[in-house]
């Protein structure tokens, strides 16, 4: 039997037979898929976990989902591949990973398997060498590929993996013992990043990215042992981080409800019985505790819809039950996506073509009549792939292309896709939708490509941007005080105040940015606001600032109230 913890224990002859019988020993080619597969499996099951290690109490903590859509990538690449040489296949790995990067973490994830298949080209097997080189060589490889590596992040996770491992290559050659270091040394990296970077520690979290690599190492590990990788640890999330949004995004057929209960459990709850059980009824579970009361939601089959809330009336007392028609609730979604038809710019050979991130229709719209040949969908809680940026472009009828990310987590994904053109491409890097809008005012399609980016960077500076949200969870964050619920505003990806309303927030923002001293502001509301609520918050900062021009824009961006631009 494998021992109970797997980060200090070795390997006993039992299991070492049981994994030459397994063919796991050697690692060859298809043995290091089965690793990748539980890597993404774990990762998968634990994915709501990660993303509740968000630093700032916005609806957007999406570093779990970037991760496990990079490796989902990773894994279509080999899923069919019969490769039976380990260097080969994690070449396919890397590839995988590298065009379905998503999000800083998961273009990092995608260095990381990058440098490792660089280290195992040549090797046949992977053993406990060529796992060492591969662990070196992923962190020299990620460290590179960050203009400005920060300590406290997935970067020290991996640079902590590195070192243990090496110190530990000249007392084994076992790979399974080196696996199990390999995890034992993330698991306690994770735990040391508030230590290294102050703004994880008044958060009260550790790196969410570095969590993540820790659990597609730990699914390799439990795989080996022959563990469960479709049960999610019985770890509680903050009630106000639960993602449902997340949940939405991978409905499974057959899964025809979403149930959500409130709940006071009993002094015999038990976490992992009430998940075990919970397992049996339906998928996309997440579980969620504020102040003694936990929220229960799960997705299941018309004929279990009220299995949940059975199951929970025997635990407990509820509170709160909401059930709604998975079906219908994804109609909505895409009747309210269907918009009118954006008509893009027309480019011609030679030509420089725009291509920008935009979060909501009504932002694209914008971007459209300003000029852009292409649109990625995507922002905050969908950073799009490398491979989606690069299939943005690659059919336009122009060798010239000049990317808008506009938002920070989305840079480095830009700048792969740059990499993996034969195009020539300029990525001005835009972290918000008000610094794309007013870089495009410096657009001449027939300019040359390297001065137009260059004055596009510098048009980008000239604004401020304002954000406009509902706090998430309670925190203390640069000496802003939040409570969950309240309307909070980030201007220029700094929380400055909280507020008890979103005009409130407004308007408070516009004080921070100092917006008398300004000429415009424009206001693009999203699609959780109605037109007339817009138009009445619009009226008040005209009545505060009667010397500014105030425009209202309809963004239809999720999670945001209001993106603000102040110019």
């Amino acid at each position: 039997m494998p021992p109970d913890n797997l980060r200090t224990s070795s390997l006993d002859d039992e299991t070492m037979k049981r994994l030459m019988k397994a063919g796991l020993r050697p690692f060859d080619g298809q043995a290091v898929k089965r690793l990748v597969e539980a890597g993404l499996t774990w990762l998968k099951t634990n994915q709501q976990i990660v993303n509740s290690l968000n630093v700032f109490p916005v609806p957007d903590g999406d570093t779990g989902t970037n991760m496990t859509l990079t490796m989902t990538s990773a894994w279509n690449e080999i899923k069919d591949s019969g490769e039976k040489h380990a260097g080969r296949m994690m070449a396919l790995v890397a590839k995988g990973a590298l065009m379905g990067a998503r999000g800083n973490s998961g273009v990092i994830l995608s260095q990381l398997w990058r440098g490792f298949a660089r280290a195992m080209q040549d090797s046949a097997v992977m053993d406990a060498d060529s796992v060492v080189r591969g662990f070196d060589e992923a962190r020299d490889t990620a460290y590179k590929g960050v203009v400005k590596p920060v300590e406290g992040t997935i970067l020290t996770v991996a640079r902590e993996v590195a070192e243990a491992t090496q110190a530990a290559s000249g007392s084994t050659k076992d790979s399974i013992k080196i696996l199990e270091i390999a995890v034992k040394a993330a698991d306690e990296a994770v735990q040391k990043t508030p230590d290294l970077l102050p703004v994880l520690k008044q958060a009260n979290v550790v790196d969410s990215g570095g969590k993540g690599l820790f659990f597609i190492l730990e699914g390799m590990l439990r795989h080996v042992y022959g563990q469960p990788l479709d049960t999610p640890l019985a770890t509680l999330q903050p009630l106000s981080s639960l993602n449902f949004e997340n949940a939405m995004q991978e409905v499974e057929e057959g899964q025809d409800y979403e149930v959500v209960v409130d709940f006071f459990p009993n002094n015999q709850f038990e976490l992992q019985k009430f998940y075990n059980k919970l397992e049996e009824m339906g998928t996309s579970i997440q579980v969620g505790e504020g102040e003694g009361m936990y929220r229960m939601h799960i997705h299941v089959p018309l004929d279990k819809r009220y299995e949940p809330i059975d199951y929970i009336m025997s635990l407990g007392t509820i509170t709160k039950v909401a059930m709604e028609n998975l079906m219908a609730q994804m109609n909505e979604i895409d009747a309210r996506t269907k918009g009118s038809k954006i008509e893009f710019a027309k480019v011609e050979a030679g030509q420089i073509a725009v291509v920008v991130v935009s979060p909501g229709a009504g932002l694209s719209r914008i971007f459209a009549s300003l000029g852009v040949a292409a649109v990625v969908e995507g922002g905050q809680t969908m950073n799009p792939s490398t491979q989606d940026i690069l299939n943005s472009f690659e059919n336009l009828p122009t060798d010239k292309i000049i990317i808008l990310p506009n938002n920070k987590n989305i840079i480095m994904a830009a700048n792969q896709a740059k990499d993996v053109t034969v195009k020539k491409v300029a990525v001005v890097p835009t972290r918000t939708v008000p610094q794309g809008l007013a870089a495009m005012l410096s657009l001449n399609p027939d300019g040359e490509l390297d001065s137009i980016a260059e004055k596009m960077t510098k048009a980008m500076n000239a604004v401020k941007s304002g954000e406009i949200t509902v706090a998430t969870r309670s925190v203390e964050i640069d000496g802003v005080k939040v409570q969950t619920g309240q309307v909070i505003a980030l201007l220029d990806g700094k929380l400055v105040l909280s507020a008890s309303s979103v005009e409130e927030g407004v308007l408070g923002l516009l004080e921070k940015a100092d917006a008398a001293n300004h000429e415009l502001v424009t206001l693009f509301y999203g699609e959780e606001m109605n037109q007339a609520e817009a138009n009445r918050i619009a009226d008040r900062v005209r009545e505060k600032y009667p010397s500014l021009e105030v425009e209202l824009q309809d963004g239809g961006q999720p999670h945001y109230q209001f993106i603000i631009s102040v110019e």
